[in-house]
């Protein structure tokens, strides 16, 4: 009998080991397969249980949290959100997140292990800790002056400290408001399927997503590659350019719409906007040599972020003389974001250096300490100081009397560029108004802001669409709001 009862409690030990085996198979071995399975709705209800942390601009909060005491609690809500769409994405519980949502989701769920006193703790009792705060480096003035500028219009507006970076104002219109999509009932795939199929694309962040033909504004990085170069050594001597001028290997002549063209100086060439200067002096300078100014002003990099990603600017390094003469006016396949533009003026306010462009100044937790800082950013030279200093030169004459004069701002230093950049089969589509400018006060050492403005515009008449006319004084006011605040 003893041996059949010792039978049983070894038989009874043995299914006792192989359930707790079964159960740190399961808890330890397959943990993340549980967890990431989409029938586990533990991590979801886990997700939403609690407030999110929120975004700030200029000290305030521009998101919250609504409790709708159901499973998926707390809901995001937006403060305004058209105007900061493009910086602050959108937080949906069926569709995810996007721009400085996701990019900073750890830090807001409260997952980031920075966040937690004890991180050790926290993985064991699988604990969240509350979620903490993104402080953005938008100016708030400048933001608001942006959006309105561009009003109806669809386009957009970077803005940029030159010295550091700090994006202070980054706007795309049209836009949209975020908390449509914070939700998960049926108004929310109504408002989804309705955002998505809007011809207009109002959740296209145009300021770093969208690429454009920079047109004439891209003569700033050719004035750059030629002064650097040696090509042009004094700014008011003839450039030996013909009007019009034949692109080279072709019968194609290159026109202008100014008059005075023919031989301009540098000067007179780049406040009056000629293309055959620039696009002559484009080949002179070579393509070996244009490429390598435009990749060191930040074209053809595809690891740019904000920290969320921006569309890679591009400068087609495989090109023949002609189409190098087209790519040196910013046509054929030149490509820039806007965000990529104000870097270019920028670097000229900047003494030649471009800094790599933060939207994050710190994240906190929900106390206010910080947790981390944008820290020390990579330098890149894209000039020689000499000739940062000589385009700052060209861009105050064309502020001053060129094309750039709606831009001028009574008691500041401003300097500018225009463009207007064709587009379409045979240039049939409706051009897009530039203009790239930067701006020092009166009682500033060195200039404060740098912008870059596009304007699609599809209601108006091909003659009235110019940089100077349409995008000059949405730049001022983005300009002014950043010098007075």
């Amino acid at each position: 009998m003893t041996r059949h009862i010792r039978h049983a409690a070894v038989f009874c030990a043995l299914l006792l080991v192989a359930l707790l085996v079964n159960a740190a198979r399961i808890q330890v071995v397959q943990a993340q397969r549980y967890d990431d399975s989409p029938a586990n709705r533990r991590a979801v209800i886990a997700r939403y249980a609690q407030p999110r942390g929120d975004i700030l601009v200029g000290g305030r909060p521009v998101t919250g949290t609504q409790d709708t005491r159901e499973q998926l609690r707390h809901e995001r809500t937006y403060d305004n959100g058209p105007l900061y769409a493009p910086v602050t994405g959108f937080a949906s519980q069926q569709y995810g997140t996007s721009l400085l949502e996701h990019a900073e989701d750890p830090v807001l769920t409260g997952t980031d292990p920075m966040l937690a006193p004890f991180p050790l703790w926290h993985d064991l009792t699988r604990a969240r800790s509350p979620g903490g705060d993104v402080v953005t480096t938008l100016n708030d003035a400048a933001q608001r002056a942006a959006y309105a500028g561009l009003g109806a219009r669809k386009g957009a507006v970077a803005a940029i400290e030159p010295s550091t970076g700090r994006i202070l104002a980054l706007v795309s219109t049209p836009s949209y408001d975020p908390a449509v999509l914070s939700g998960n009932g049926p108004s929310v795939r109504d408002a989804w399927a309705r955002l998505n199929g809007d011809r207009e694309k109002p959740m296209l962040n145009r300021a770093v997503r969208q690429t454009y033909p920079p047109g004439s504004t891209f003569k700033v990085v050719t004035a750059a590659a030629a002064l650097d170069a040696g090509v042009v050594t004094d700014v008011d001597a003839p450039t030996d350019s013909p009007a019009p001028y034949t692109l080279p290997g072709t019968t194609t002549s290159l026109t202008n719409e100014s008059d005075g063209c023919e031989d301009a100086p540098l000067r007179v060439a780049f406040m009056w906007s000629c293309n055959t200067v620039f696009a002559r002096l484009g080949v002179r300078v070579g393509l070996e040599n244009m490429a390598a100014t435009a990749q060191a002003f930040g074209f053809n990099d595809p690891e740019v972020r904000i920290p969320f990603s921006v569309s890679p600017s591009t400068f087609d390094t495989g090109v023949d003389r002609a189409q190098l003469a087209l790519s040196s006016i910013g046509q054929y396949n030149t490509r820039a974001t806007p965000l990529q533009m104000a870097m270019v003026a920028a670097a000229v306010a900047n003494g030649g250096q471009v800094r790599a462009p933060y939207l994050v100044e710190r994240t906190t937790t929900a106390e206010g300490t910080t947790v981390a800082t944008a820290g020390p950013r990579p330098v890149r030279q894209a000039m020689h100081p000499a000739t940062a200093l000589r385009l700052r030169e060209l861009m105050r004459d064309v502020v001053e009397k060129g094309t750039g004069t709606n831009a001028a701002i009574p008691g500041a230093v401003v300097g500018g560029k225009t463009g207007t950049a064709q587009h379409g089969v045979g240039n049939s589509g409706t051009p897009y108004a530039w203009f790239v400018s930067w701006a020092q006060g009166a009682r500033d050492l060195e200039p404060r802001v740098a912008v870059a403005v596009v304007v699609e515009d599809g209601s108006a008449d091909r003659e009235h669409i110019t940089g100077g006319g349409m995008a000059a004084p949405i730049a001022r006011a983005v300009m002014r709001a950043v010098l007075t605040s």
